[in-house]
């Protein structure tokens, strides 16, 4: 196909790359649906796995109205926007209060919403991209 970069070169891993690039946009698309599954570090994820594993899907991802700016803001400076943060926190609230009304101990909601809490303090550390106001 032309205006495609050139497959990876040939590797006894590249099926592994492939395979987990397909399987992570799964998640990452059902996560789009499911509260609790994250979207974005699915996405990245078959990012990083597709530019191994297949050139075609990775184009694809780099090209994606909704998660080709996000990839290449991660990729180029380790950025996530703010509107992806707030998202990503509202989601994991949502997450959080779902669990506390459902969990059969309280101890369990506690350990997820203390997961999330950890990784939205880890996503808020991380900078915004470039021009973003």
């Amino acid at each position: 196909m032309p205006g495609l970069p050139p497959d990876p070169p040939p590797s006894r891993l590249r099926w592994a790359w492939w395979l987990l690039a397909w399987l992570s946009l799964g998640l990452g698309l059902l996560g789009v649906l499911l509260p609790g599954l994250p979207t974005v570090p699915f996405i990245l994820l078959s990012a990083y796995a597709a530019a191994r594993g297949s050139a075609r899907l990775h184009a694809w991802l780099l090209a994606h109205r909704r998660f080709g700016p996000m990839i290449v803001d991660w990729q180029r400076h380790g950025a996530v926007s703010r509107r992806a943060k707030r998202l990503a926190l509202a989601m994991m609230s949502v997450a959080a209060v779902v669990m506390f009304l459902t969990a059969p101990r309280w101890w369990m909601a506690a350990t997820g919403t203390g997961i999330m809490a950890v990784v939205a303090t880890w996503l808020w550390s991380r900078p915004e991209p470039p021009g973003a106001g």
